[in-house]
């Protein structure tokens, strides 16, 4: 008896040990949804209107791995500043882990962005956009995708572009980044 439950803690406790402590994006999104000072948008790929536009083949294949967005939105004012900065370093913590590369950094002027992604080489899982300005808040985007390629980004942002999506339902989105 006693070999069994030595044989069992020992099984739990691997289990436990090779089990991640880091909070996922996902786990994040999951988790901001229910605080009240985050604005959270899930947008499936055919609000986009993809099918009606005149697209290239090219960038036919690009959007078609495309699967939906995720928008997550943080409003400063100044009785949420520390909640502000709090999730303003989480974010940065989860998009500092190996799960995800760096594609670009900008100054823009609405604040700061980076681009990031999450996958391989080969294939795009996950795109990320994140801003953040100490005015007026932060904003995630997430674009998920099924193995969306690199060498297509392009092509999948001029799809955009031609479709007839006009941000219907995201004006307080637009009201954030404004100011």
């Amino acid at each position: 008896m006693k070999k069994v439950y030595l044989m069992v803690m020992l099984v739990l406790g691997f289990t436990i040990s090779s089990c991640s402590s880091e909070q996922s994006l996902q786990e994040y999104y999951i988790s901001s949804a229910e605080n009240p000072n985050f604005m959270s948008f899930d947008l499936p790929s055919s609000l986009l209107d993809l099918e009606k536009a005149n697209l290239s083949e090219s960038e036919k294949e690009a959007a078609s791995s495309l699967k939906k967005l995720n928008i997550l939105a943080f409003q400063k004012k100044p009785e949420n500043e520390e909640d502000y900065l709090v999730q303003k370093n989480a974010i940065k913590s989860i998009l500092k882990s190996d799960d995800f590369s760096e594609l670009m950094k900008m100054n823009t002027p609405f604040g700061k962005a980076t681009i990031q992604l999450k996958g391989d080489d080969d294939t795009i899982d996950e795109l990320v956009l994140y801003g953040d300005n100490d005015e007026k808040g932060l904003v995630l985007v997430r674009i998920l995708g099924d193995d969306m390629n690199p060498a297509s980004l392009m092509q999948l942002v001029k799809a955009v572009e031609k479709s007839d999506f006009e941000g219907k339902g995201l004006e307080q989105l637009g009201d954030l980044i404004k100011g």
